[in-house]
């Protein structure tokens, strides 16, 4: 099965949902958050570069729970450019 080449509505979703998820990380080292949430450094480094635009549901939900996330503000900012409630949650 070949996939189908990315919109770009996706490539940008991609990059804000990277951007966030980068801007929520802070001081904590790219290796320390993908470790916690069971991911690779590479992996985390392409979707918060938005190299990986449509990473899988499994991972965006692990790497919200590391870094205290709702899915629904991540959702949010993945349809709409922003987040449905708070967007960074102290």
């Amino acid at each position: 099965m070949v996939r189908s080449p990315l919109t770009p509505q996706q490539i940008a979703a991609g990059k804000r949902l990277g951007a966030h998820l980068r801007e929520a990380r802070g001081e904590r080292t790219l290796a320390e958050v993908a470790h916690a949430a069971s991911i690779s450094p590479e992996t985390l480094r392409k979707i918060e570069t938005g190299r990986l635009a449509t990473p899988a549901f499994v991972t965006v939900a692990a790497l919200a729970a590391v870094l205290e996330i709702r899915l629904d503000d991540l959702a949010g900012i993945c349809v709409s450019g922003g987040p449905a409630h708070a967007a960074l949650q102290p």
